[in-house]
Formats: C-alpha cells, structure tokens, sequence
C-alpha cells in the first residue's frame, strides 16, 4: 500500500486533470465523481480500489493544499480553521445532489473558495464560502455550524445571506434604486460578506447557460447595474471586470461576439499575439543577469481588453478600433529577493524591467505612470507603460504592460481597500468609517460608467393593458391564475403540461400555488426587459458592425461573418 501514501497532493480536482506520481506506483487514476470508489492502477501491483472514505481524504487533502497554495499568508490557527471547516463539509457535499448547473456541490463551494483564496481572503470568508454551499443543501443549520466551526465564520454566514436577500426587494431596477442600494451596501454590511457575495454571484455568472435565456439577462442586468460597481468600488478590479464580461456576454450576445472575435483577431499563425509577446518578454527577463540578482522568481501574464470595455470606448468615446490602444496588456510580476532589503529590492526590479522592455520595444512616452515613485492614493503601486509592437509593416494596437512585485500585486488584485479593513482588524472605527467614505465615492465613480445601462423601470406597460392580459389568463374572474388556468395556455399554444409547472414555480414568489396579479406583473416587466436588450443589441451589433468591418491595409483582420453565421442562432 506505499502507493497509497503518494496519494495525498492529489487536488480536488483529480478528474479533469492528469496527475504526476513517482514511478513506478501510479499509471493512471479513474475517478468517477458520483461513485464511492476511486480505482488506483499500479503497474507492480493489481488495481487497488479505494474506499469512499479514501475518496473524502483524498478530497480533504488536495484542496487544503490547493487553497493554502493560493493564499500568500496563513496561520496556524487559519490552517485549523480551514481544515476543520473542509472536514465538516466535504462528506455533506459528496453525497448531495447535483447542483441545478449539473456541478457537484463540493466542486461548486470549492470553485467559490478559490476565487477568495486568489483574493487574499482569509480563512474565515474562505470557510464561510464552502459553507455556503451546506446550507444551500440543507443540511447544516446555523447553531450546528457555531457550535463546530465558531461564531466569527457563522457571522460571515448570517451577513451573506442578508446581502443574498436585498436585491430581491426591489421592484425596480432604475439607476437611482440601483445606486441607492449599492451605497447601502458598503454602509451597513460587513464588507468581507460583500466580498463572498461577489465571489458567489461571479461563480454564479461563470455557469449560467443552464438557465433559459430571460433569466440569463434578467440576473446579468441585476449583476450589472449592482454587483459589477460594487466590486469596483470594494477594490476587487479583477472581479467587476469579469462580471461586466460575463453579463454584456448574456445582455447583448451578438455585440459580445462582435468584439470578442476583434479581439481575438489580433493573431498569427492562430497563437495568440499576446502569448508571442509573453514568452518573448519572460525569455529576455529570466536571462538578465542584473535582474537575477534581484530576483527569486519572474511571472508574465497576459489579458486582453476586458470586452465591455472595449465595446464602451468603440461605441460611446467614437473611437476607431485602431485608436483603442490598451486593448493588449502584459503583467510583470517580480518575486524580489528575501531579506532586510526586498522591498528595495523588488522596486530596482520593476525598474531593471522597465530598461529591459525599452530595448524590446518601442514606448510610448506619454502613456509611462510611475506609480511605485508616486503610489496612487489609496496605496497602490505599479508601473505602467505602452509600447508599439507593430513589426514588418503592420500595424498593430499598443502593448500596456504593468510591472510590479508580489507584494504590490497582492494589494492590487486583493483590493487595498479591504485589505486595509483587515489590517485594521475591523474593530477601529474611525479607520472603517475613512474607508467606507472612500469606497462610497469609488461607487458614485462606478455608477457612471454604467449610466446609460437598460434600466427595468419601463413604462410600456400601462396598468390597464396589464391587467386585461391578466383577466384572459384568468378566466374564471377569481382574481388569480391556477396552475389549471396556465396549463389550458401551454396547451393551446402546443407546449407540454411539465412546462406550466415549471412557470409557475418560477413566478409564484409566494408559493400559493397560483399566479397574483402582481407576480404576473412583474413577469410582463421581465418579458418588455428582455425584448428591450434585443432591440439594443441589435443597435449596438449595427455600429460594431461599421467599425470593425475593416480592410487589411489598417492593419487588423477582418471579421468575418460567417464566423457569426456558425455561432449564432437567430
């Protein structure tokens, strides 16, 4: 069984991944997620089955180790807190249903676990996050929890689910309740559950396809016009830029794929020119003796635009896409040197990089920000620069390229806005107050750039309009529609009866079994909001369709329509 022992590194997610053992034990691992037995071939040895309860240590072990490889700090009484909360959960999860997006339960509280790990969350908001996801599944009560995990992460808990609720008492969605309800959010709710809000709803974002379009664009416009911002006012870039990505991929899909395919024009030979650039840049770094001295460690990472983004600057700034100029973007990350001198260290590192990238390429002077010299004032620091990668002839979008060390990158993907909270342990006063000042003027700021967003506060639908519909749909005048009523409906428009019940579970919000004029209501409101984002999209696909529709000689690729006649479905 010394094979067995190897065993413990595995990640949790063992079935997606090939995993890499020493000789001669292990030849591959099948691993079914839904059977209590992982199967373990050994090349010396016959197949060795592994107990369900294998399996949970197995699932303990490797996403302990996943989780605390992600977090930068981590202390003894954090490592028990985590490990603890994984030992009450796994179990519970592995044997749940499946989630209604067709995850494991246990994958979906670990994917939500992973993105506030990379956010620097401590073991709390990581242990409240898994948590989540067991009294989802039921299975779990509050007092049960307090009593095995402890009251700080039951509190965490408690708060998520009063921020999970405020949405859902709004009738409206207009700009000024959406604002109103974002600026009562950072005032009166511990910013760490904000934090695992955001973390869930961009979970959420990440695996939405199951769900029937309006809904799609029903949650994508409530994720828009609150959580986006929100997260951009809480400091977490990061996340609001992927929640814009995904709710404009949902609200307005052939203008996504418009740009995305623009985007993703900016290719050769079918390698992406963002790679080419990396690898190039990290090749000359690693082989800078001036920098290895300074340095342990040298990552580059590259993006793209963030889509929403760029249809902004293309459509309201009337921009050409040529002059769109940080739709490229490179990040050094510098891992300095330990010792008395590392933060001296990793600064003269950002700036060897600097002379490095110059005699690479050709920059752009006007567009250098030196903010390690010169930290913005909420203490961010990094150095921006832009450069012009345009070669043989062909024109191509200027490079923006950040450098900065671990620790600067930490601040600044974590949020230097409630790592502050943190550092002030949430228990000074006056330093919360000073914060969340700043984080409420980071959400007027936020608010703007969402202005001219659809709102759900249409007044198409006069009340007497509403309420004839409604009188058709109830036919026998007893103020409500049945479940009977809704399926004679179904059936004469040539739908089976399974989809009346399905309706009327997803419009019945007091669940009586029948259809009030007010749920019926808000379900027109849905329905005007969803045709309203068509017509949009369609407005907005048209002048996407002038600018982007460029010749060669500008130097970018042509979009193609038949790559949209095959992705699209009219």
């Amino acid at each position: 069984m010394e094979g067995l022992q190897l065993l413990a590194p595995v990640p949790y997610f063992l079935s997606k991944r090939a995993v890499s053992l020493p000789p001669p034990y292990l030849l591959s691992v099948i691993f079914r997620r839904r059977s209590s037995v992982v199967r373990l071939w050994c090349p010396r040895a016959c197949a060795v089955e592994v107990s369900g309860g294998g399996r949970m240590v197995m699932e303990l072990v490797g996403a302990f180790n996943e989780l605390t490889e992600r977090m930068n700090v981590l202390s003894s009484g954090s490592s028990r807190l985590l490990f603890k909360c994984l030992k009450l959960s796994i179990p519970i999860l592995q044997a749940s249903p499946l989630s209604p997006d067709g995850r494991s339960p246990l994958s979906k509280a670990l994917s939500v676990a992973m993105v506030l790990a990379d956010l620097q969350m401590d073991a709390e908001v990581i242990s409240a996050g898994i948590l989540r996801e067991v009294l989802e599944a039921g299975e779990l009560s509050m007092h049960e929890i307090r009593n095995q995990i402890g009251a700080a992460t039951v509190h965490l808990l408690h708060e998520s689910l009063r921020v999970k609720s405020i949405p859902s008492r709004m009738d409206v969605l207009d700009d000024d309740n959406a604002a109103a309800l974002r600026k009562f959010c950072l005032t009166y709710y511990d910013i760490r559950a904000l934090i695992l809000d955001l973390a869930l709803k961009l979970d959420m974002m990440r695996h939405l396809d199951y769900l029937p379009r309006y809904r799609q664009q029903i949650i994508s416009l409530e994720v828009m016009k609150i959580h986006a911002p929100l997260a951009y006012a809480l400091g977490t870039t990061c996340l609001s830029l992927e929640l814009e990505d995904l709710s404009f991929r949902y609200l307005f899909p052939y203008s996504y794929l418009y740009v995305d395919a623009w985007l993703r024009s900016h290719e050769s030979g079918g390698i992406s020119l963002i790679d080419i650039c990396r690898e190039e840049l990290l090749r000359m770094l690693k082989a800078d003796p001036l920098l290895a001295e300074l340095v342990d460690d040298i990552s580059v990472k590259g993006r793209y635009k963030s889509r929403y983004s760029t249809m902004k600057k293309l459509l309201k700034d009337g921009r050409r896409p040529e002059d769109v100029n940080d739709v490229l973007g490179l990040r050094v990350i510098l891992n300095p040197k330990a010792g008395e001198n590392a933060s001296e260290a990793g600064e003269r590192a950002c700036h060897r990089t600097h002379e490095i990238i110059q005699s690479m390429w050709k920059e752009i002077p006007c567009r250098t920000k030196d903010y390690i010299a010169k930290p913005k004032a909420n203490g961010y620091k990094s150095l921006h620069m832009a450069v012009d990668v345009s070669e043989n002839g062909k024109t191509r979008p200027l490079m923006e390229i950040q450098i900065r060390t671990t620790e600067m990158d930490r601040l600044a993907v974590g949020g230097t806005a409630a790592h502050s909270l943190y550092k002030a342990g949430l228990t000074d006063p006056e330093e919360a107050k000073r914060l969340k000042t700043i984080m409420l003027a980071a959400a007027e700021l936020a608010a703007l750039r969402l202005k001219d967003f659809p709102s759900t506060n249409h007044k198409g639908i006069e009340v007497d309009q509403r309420d004839r519909v409604f009188r058709l749909l109830d036919k026998n005048g007893d103020g409500k529609i049945s479940i009977e009523e809704l399926t004679e409906v179904m059936e004469e428009l040539g739908a089976p009866e399974e989809d009346a019940q399905d309706m009327m579970q997803l419009l019945d919000s007091n669940s009586d079994g029948s259809l009030s004029s007010d749920e019926f209501h808000m379900f027109q409101k849905q329905v005007e909001l969803v045709r309203n984002l068509e017509v949009r999209d369609d407005q907005y696909k048209k002048i996407l369709d002038e600018k982007l529709h460029m010749a060669d000689d500008s130097g970018l690729i042509q979009v193609y329509n038949k790559e949209f006649g095959n992705r699209l479905v009219s």
